[in-house]
């Protein structure tokens, strides 16, 4: 691929937070986007954009064939990651069988290159205060973090077809926000702070990115990426501390100041105990608990050299993502 090439493309999960600002962004480059959707999603996302509608499911293979006729380059984001709200089956189903479907297709349909949506998750958990890079091995036990094990084993089927011969990215991104997040996704940090102060942490940190720089990053990867490598897409490592604090810039809000002890990581068997016996809805999950604990830090520099990532600041992807919530009058 070069970087004059115009592809035909389609992005499973469109209507979602990343499909929808990738949508953008071809726009924005010029390539025709086809939009796989279920028939009853939510277009809310997609606002003011131009793309084709392909009704269809990943859990659907035929509906794959017929969206995938005249296709260059797929672009495969669809994924469940909140277990806690959709059951472990159900986010395992989808991240890996709908993977393999996608695959499948993409292989039958000639399609020339795919680029697979994965995270961060999947390389697991960086030592304290480490940066970990593309090499790193997924290190925690399934149980332990269902979402990220389930892009570990939808990473393993993407190898799988590249032997097979189909030409296969991996992008890994890390925690997103900006706009078009109409799942309140990342974006709840936002509209939680303006409901009320928030003035406790959590210990550990995390790395963050805005949604418009994923968006270029799975461009870059179409154009550029070698086939089968991973490319983490991530921009600054901050502090829980201050990443909760530019968003309460952001919304106006005081900067919490009460810091969790990382003995609060031991509530996870506690909290998932309780879900299961007593079937509590929760708002958090203990997994989420232990790794907001946890430093998730990681290093972009292959994608930065190899695809031309240049990730906007944390501050900068709040103010985005507050300005649309605004201006869609939700918050």
């Amino acid at each position: 691929m070069t970087d004059n090439t115009v592809m035909n493309c389609l992005v499973t999960g469109a209507s979602g937070f990343v499909g929808a600002n990738l949508i953008d962004a071809l726009n924005a480059r010029g390539w025709p986007a086809r939009a796989l959707m279920r028939r009853t999603s939510s277009r809310k996302a997609l606002d003011g954009l131009s793309y084709e509608p392909a009704p269809g499911d990943i859990l659907e293979p035929a509906s794959l064939a017929e969206a995938m006729r005249g296709i260059d380059c797929v672009f495969h984001v669809a994924a469940a990651v909140d277990y806690w709200r959709v059951g472990i089956d159900a986010l395992y189903r989808i991240n890996i069988e709908g993977t393999s479907n996608v695959l499948r297709a993409a292989l039958l349909a000639g399609v020339k290159r795919v680029v697979f949506t994965s995270s961060v998750a999947a390389l697991g958990s960086p030592s304290w205060m480490t940066l970990a890079d593309e090499t790193h091995v997924f290190n925690l036990r399934p149980q332990q973090y269902h979402y990220g094990y389930s892009k570990v084993l939808a990473e393993q089927l993407v190898q799988q077809y590249v032997k097979k011969g189909l030409d296969i990215v991996i992008v890994n991104p890390a925690v997103i926000m900006g706009p078009r997040d109409v799942n309140f996704g990342s974006g709840s940090i936002l509209t939680e702070l303006k409901k009320h102060a928030i003035l406790v942490y959590p210990p550990g940190g995390v790395s963050v990115i805005d949604v418009g720089d994923v968006a270029l990053g799975h461009i870059a990867a179409a154009e550029r990426g070698r086939t089968g490598a991973r490319y983490i897409l991530s921009g600054e490592n901050l502090w829980h501390k201050e990443v909760m604090g530019i968003a309460a810039d952001v919304v106006g809000r005081p900067r919490p100041w009460i810091r969790l002890p990382r003995l609060a990581r031991y509530l996870e068997t506690p909290l998932d105990f309780a879900r299961r016996r007593f079937g509590l809805a929760l708002p958090i999950s203990g997994d989420q608990v232990r790794i907001s604990t946890e430093t998730w830090w990681y290093d972009n520099t292959r994608a930065r050299t190899e695809l031309g990532l240049n990730p906007r600041p944390w501050r900068e992807a709040c103010e985005r993502a507050y300005a649309w919530y605004v201006g869609q009058g939700l918050l």
